[in-house]
């Protein structure tokens, strides 16, 4: 009797009789699911929770094992899309004309078609590895692949690269937001207003706004937000493209037209040769380039990298999808990339061809470069400020997932953890931001570790672990491609750091991008 447990067990372990990968109508009950924040389930005879298939099979009194949720999934296929598509979306497409303007129209589009298809891929593996195992957590699967340090692993990752996603996010609302009000009211810069205190505003967005959202117990409430997000940034890139047909090229800055006498004053001496030079030096500077290669060219490949960075909410939203399916979660992934594609296309395209090689590393300040009082530049720089700050909620529900997993394994849901851990990395976030704002530097590398892990080399190294042999033996085509992924993110994580660590040492301030 024991040895044909043993055997069941066995077969769901390896994936070979029970593939859940290739199930089209697996309800969520027979899942191992988890919530949002995710726990391990309490385990027969496997306290550390190695055996992610045991809630297959009954307990010895019939009733399922505790677990944090037992909730059907209820996120529509729309809600689900929006909510992903708001974890792609960070303030990089703020970054992403410059990036054109330093690798050329071209070049840009090849290598943000390479990304976008290399994230689709990877999240293919992480999708074909759940389904196999039957897990929909970031850090089991680390578990199941490498034991208790493949799930610190991805548990510390995902935390450091959503710390430092949240911060950074925090960090735009510091700096922008008491600008806006600023130009909103024309106030004196220099008042000692609380209004403008970004100090001050950066809390109450935080309390008013994140933690009020971030104590949703699911994330599939959050759905509307995100969907009213994604909507601030197609309003963004709607003014993106009206202001291309609105701005002259070259423009003159809004300080030189205060000192329109000085700027005549330097063209009495001989003005058709003045004349003829300008004209020249105007189509130069206003002529689209396809192809670009300069001493910045290097520092955009890590920003397109990253740019569709949303993998550790992948698996949280796959385990709150209504009827759930490894085919409907790559469509959701698919058109999620998709739409994010589109857009960081065309906001970098109008971008660009509005002030082609002037453009900023942050796109919203050349604007402000020709009229700092724009009321349209300013709408949309609170639109964006809105789309960031709508975007930490979604990205600070995997850390505490994964502070669940790897501090409170096997713990049923509390409400009293699930609050205490979001005040607590809200807090610390906030103190971050408030009293270290230079600690910003740092998360740049721990994102250019982080980031590479959860994206290419994690999800790899998990799918040749957890496939079975059997099925598909090392030499097999998906997993020496899988191989080759794992090993492209180790050349990119190379490649980060070191262009960070020349950046430091050079002193020079470059363009950061992405989450």
């Amino acid at each position: 009797m024991m040895e044909q447990a043993q055997s069941v067990t066995n077969i769901l372990s390896n994936g070979k009789s029970h593939n859940l990968g290739d199930d089209v109508d697996v309800p969520m009950k027979t899942l191992l699911e988890e919530d949002q924040n995710g726990t391990q389930t309490l385990r027969f005879d496997d306290p550390d929770g190695g055996m992610e298939n045991e809630e297959f099979l009954p307990s010895a009194d019939g009733k399922k094992p505790v677990r944090f949720t037992d909730f059907d999934g209820k996120t529509s296929f729309g809600m689900s899309v929006f909510n992903l598509g708001n974890a792609i979306m960070g303030s990089g497409i703020l970054g992403l004309a410059y990036a054109m303007a330093n690798t050329g129209m071209l070049l840009f589009l090849f290598l943000l078609t390479a990304v976008a298809a290399l994230s689709s891929y990877s999240i293919h593996l992480l999708l074909k590895s759940s389904g196999i195992v039957g897990i929909r957590a970031y850090e089991q699967l680390g578990f199941r692949a490498f034991g208790t340090p493949g799930k610190m692993a991805a548990g510390i990752a995902i935390t450091l690269q959503n710390i430092g996603a949240m911060s950074s996010y925090l960090y735009i609302v510091k700096s922008e937001l008491p600008l806006v009000i600023q130009a909103f009211l024309k106030a004196d810069p220099n008042a000692d207003l609380w209004y403008l205190n970004g100090n001050y505003l950066v809390i109450m967005v935080s309390a008013s706004v994140i933690l009020p959202l971030a104590l949703m117990k699911q994330l599939g409430y959050l759905g509307y937000t995100s969907g009213f997000s994604l909507s601030c940034m197609v309003f963004f890139l709607t003014a993106v493209i009206y202001k291309k047909f609105q701005i002259p090229c070259p423009f003159e800055e809004f300080n030189s037209l205060n000192n329109t006498g000085a700027h005549h004053s330097l063209n009495v001496s001989n003005p058709i040769d003045d004349h003829l030079l300008a004209h020249e030096e105007d189509d130069t500077l206003c002529t689209p380039r396809m192809f670009t290669i300069n001493s910045q060219t290097a520092y955009t490949i890590p920003i397109l990298a990253f740019a569709f960075v949303c993998h550790p909410e992948v698996l949280p939203i796959y385990t709150e999808l209504r009827n759930p399916t490894k085919k409907k979660m790559q469509k959701v992934s698919n058109i999620s990339i998709f739409v994010m594609y589109t857009m960081y296309f065309l906001a970098a395209l109008f971008g660009y061809l509005t002030f082609y090689g002037n453009v900023e590393p942050e796109l919203l300040h050349t604007y402000s470069r020709i009229d700092p009082y724009d009321t349209l530049i300013l709408c949309v720089r609170l639109a964006v400020l809105t789309a960031v700050t709508l975007t930490v909620p979604i990205v600070l529900f995997p850390v505490r997932r994964a502070i669940q997993h790897m501090l409170f394994p096997t713990k049923a849901f509390s409400w009293l953890r699930h609050v205490a851990i979001a005040l607590v990395l809200l807090t610390f976030i906030n103190m971050l931001v408030i009293f270290a704002p230079n600690i910003l530097g740092i998360f740049g590398i721990i994102g250019a570790t982080s980031a590479p892990c959860l994206i290419f080399i994690f999800p790899a190294v998990f799918y040749i672990r957890i496939v079975p042999q059997e099925s598909e033996p090392m030499n097999s085509v998906p997993k020496i491609l899988a191989a080759c992924f794992a090993a492209l993110g180790v050349s990119f994580m190379i490649m980060s750091l070191s262009f960070i660590i020349i950046d430091w040492t050079s002193g020079s301030s470059h363009a950061g991008g992405g989450h």
